[in-house]
């Protein structure tokens, strides 16, 4: 089971570099965009009913706590 899908593996990519070989492709002439007249036009106009928001700014105060941090005495010694 294992041989036969390395098998065809092997043969996919032979096919693959065989067929990429067999395909000679040359341009033998240049691509021209044609000239295009863009002339009036209108944007769509649409009508929303949407909600209000109203914003208001506070000033309030807020009590954090203190986080103190007590490294180990390990790691103290080894940076003195």
């Amino acid at each position: 089971m294992r041989t036969g899908a390395i098998l065809a593996a092997v043969v996919a990519v032979i096919a693959i570099a065989f067929g990429i070989y067999m395909i000679d492709i040359d341009q033998t002439q240049e691509a021209q965009l044609p000239e295009v007249n863009v002339e009036g036009g209108q944007m769509p106009e649409f009508d929303a009913e949407v909600g209000d928001v109203a914003v208001t700014e506070e000033e309030v105060t807020v009590t954090v706590p203190k986080v103190e941090v007590t490294p180990p005495e390990e790691e103290v010694a080894k940076n003195d």
